[in-house]
C-alpha cells in the first residue's frame, strides 16, 4: 500500500510561483512512476506532470511546458512541482499519483492517489 500526501498549496497572483510537495509513504519509491495531475471546477481530471523512476526522464502536457518543474528524490520518498509564471488557468486542485513501475505508459492507470491540495491563482 502506498500512502501519498501532497502540501505546498495556496493562493497566489498570476505571474508568481509555487512548489507542491508529495510525501511518499512507501518502502521502495524508487519502484513508482510519480506523476502530478489537476482538477478545475466542473472539468474532468488531466494529466500535468510525470517522473520517471530514477527521475531521469520527465513529461509534461503542453500548456505548462517552460513554467512547471517536475522532479523526485528517491532517498527522501518525495516527488515536487515547480510551479513558475502561474496563470488562472492553473487553478485546480492538485493531486499527486503513483504508478508501480509505470515508465511507459505515465499518462494513465495510476494506482495510488493523494488527497489533493488546492492551487488558486488570482489574476
Amino acid at each position: 500500500q502506498v500512502q501519498l500526501v501532497e502540501s505546498g498549496g495556496g493562493l497566489v497572483q498570476a505571474g508568481g510561483s509555487l512548489r507542491l510537495s508529495c510525501a511518499a509513504s512507501v518502502r521502495t519509491f524508487s519502484s513508482y512512476t510519480m506523476g502530478w495531475f489537476r482538477q478545475a471546477p466542473g472539468k474532468e481530471r488531466e494529466f500535468v506532470a510525470a517522473v520517471s523512476r530514477t527521475g531521469g526522464t520527465t513529461y509534461y502536457r503542453d500548456s505548462v511546458k517552460g513554467r512547471f518543474t517536475i522532479s523526485r528524490e528517491n532517498a527522501k520518498n518525495t516527488v515536487y512541482l515547480q510551479m513558475n509564471s502561474l496563470k488562472p488557468e492553473d487553478t485546480a486542485v492538485y493531486f499527486c499519483a503513483a504508478k508501480y513501475y509505470g515508465d511507459n505508459h505515465y499518462l494513465t492507470d495510476y494506482n495510488y492517489w493523494g488527497q489533493g491540495t488546492q492551487v488558486t491563482v488570482s489574476s
